[in-house]
């Protein structure tokens, strides 16, 4: 039992040096990266690979923990592939969020954090795009889709900082629906690269 208690007491001793900042402050972060992406209800979908870049705030509360916002322009949506006799059709369904996450980052280990939150997404466009390849030539065509407004979703992650660099990988589960007369939510994959500078 002792030993247990002396083990614990190491452990807090030394999560001062989990955080890479300073209790009280606050830092930006400027971030970019790749986005892939599907939605849940699409049959035989292939992701869509896109980007994502914006910027995060991040407050530290306390040695262990911390809280971060941010604005990020992400790329989402799906591919779907039909072939037959020669010809085939790809149809891209192209969302763009700017979305808002909220995070809660609980440090692990030195500059290693794993985070969760709420994240609401603001519908910047959504299109389809339509590419027709036949043994005579190909076409192209685009046209714009409803969806819904606001998408919410819940992001959960893991980061890890080193000399104020970074890396960042989250998955972004959707809680929404994307378009009003179907099933399918936003599901999407992202690892973003940032640099923080402390205020």
């Amino acid at each position: 039992m002792k030993k247990v208690l002396f083990a614990a007491l190491m452990m807090f001793s030394s999560v001062g040096a989990f955080a890479q900042h300073a209790v009280g402050s606050f830092n930006l972060q400027p971030k970019i990266g790749v986005s892939i992406a599907n939605l849940t209800d699409m049959k035989d979908s292939d992701p869509r690979v896109g980007l994502v870049a914006g910027v995060e705030g991040e407050y530290q509360v306390s040695d262990i923990f911390s809280i971060s916002a941010g604005a990020l322009y992400s790329m989402q949506g799906a591919k779907s592939t039909v072939s037959a006799l020669g010809q085939s059709a790809t149809a891209t369904t192209k969302l763009d969020y700017i979305n808002v996450p909220i995070m809660a980052n609980v440090y692990v280990v030195k500059g290693l954090a794993v985070k969760l939150g709420i994240q609401p997404g603001f519908k910047v466009s959504s299109t389809v795009k339509t590419d027709l390849n036949t043994s005579i030539g190909s076409t192209t065509g685009s046209r714009d889709i409803k969806a819904q407004s606001v998408d919410f979703s819940i992001p959960v992650g893991v980061s890890y900082e080193y000399s104020n660099f970074q890396l960042d990988a989250r998955y972004n589960w959707g809680l929404t629906k994307v378009f009003e007369n179907g099933k399918d939510k936003n599901s999407v994959f992202q690892i973003t690269l940032g640099y923080k500078f402390d205020l």
